[in-house]
């Protein structure tokens, strides 16, 4: 091949690789400006993942730390010691026949028991201004009594053998009963003096707070097992009449009995 030859082919290839070096020129002069006009203060930033947009989303409070003065707690107050003596109640309702303590001015000897009547209590003498007084049941209309006796005897599940008195009103009731639960004196039995008159038990404990026995001063069974533990033989024992108890406000009281 002749000299002339080579050169037009030589020419030939470095035309195309003239335009290769102009294009990659063209191309660095624009990324050069591109960065040149790009402002200083803007960085490139990423998009954040769904968990740091999450987290980024939920506002956080720094409370600043301060010092706490815990009080010291205070004092736990003592209980209030248990009274000695329970309160009187009211003489209405159904708890006023439960056995208690009351208070009641009787200057009596402690020992002594007294029968008030018309309230249907029955009281035993603690000092001179206290009493265990019990709900009763007194004679109804026309068996009702006063006056003052003695314990002359005291019996457990007493027999009973009615009064001939009582026979002729009621000629059905049988002439004796033998002592145990079904006998109408109950459990226990306080005889007073040489009358006919009993302190009792019954079984018929309904029949408390009312008049309803032949003159006879009936209890339930618990009270009068619990009165027969506290009488002894010889105590006094004074029958209000039905006109000369009152009772007052603060609690049952009595004129002072003589």
């Amino acid at each position: 091949m002749g000299k002339r030859a080579k050169r037009g082919k030589a020419e030939t290839l470095a035309l195309p690789k003239a335009a290769r070096v102009a294009i990659g020129a063209v191309a660095v002069a624009i990324v050069g400006y591109s960065l040149l006009s790009r402002p200083a203060g803007v960085q490139s930033q990423q998009k954040p993942s769904p968990h740091q947009a999450q987290a980024s989303s939920s506002p956080v409070y720094v409370a600043t730390p301060a010092h706490v003065s815990v009080p010291a707690p205070a004092p736990i107050p003592a209980p209030a010691p248990a009274p000695l003596v329970e309160p009187p109640k009211a003489a209405e309702g159904p708890g006023a026949f439960v056995r208690q303590v009351v208070d009641y001015a009787s200057h009596q000897t402690p020992g002594t028991v007294i029968v008030d009547t018309k309230n249907t209590f029955l009281y035993f003498v603690l000092n001179d201004t206290q009493a265990l007084r019990y709900g009763i049941g007194v004679g109804r209309e026309g068996f009702t009594w006063s006056g003052e006796q003695t314990v002359a005897r005291k019996t457990e599940w007493p027999d009973w053998r009615p009064p001939t008195e009582m026979l002729v009103r009621q000629p059905y009731l049988p002439r004796f009963m033998a002592g145990g639960p079904g006998n109408p004196l109950g459990a226990r039995a306080m005889y007073l003096g040489e009358t006919e008159f009993r302190i009792h038990g019954t079984n018929k404990p309904d029949t408390i707070g009312k008049r309803v026995s032949s003159g006879c001063i009936r209890l339930t069974n618990d009270d009068v097992v619990d009165l027969y533990e506290r009488v002894k033989v010889g105590a006094k024992v004074i029958v209000l009449p039905a006109t000369a108890a009152q009772m007052q406000s603060s609690g049952p009281k009595i004129a002072e009995v003589q």
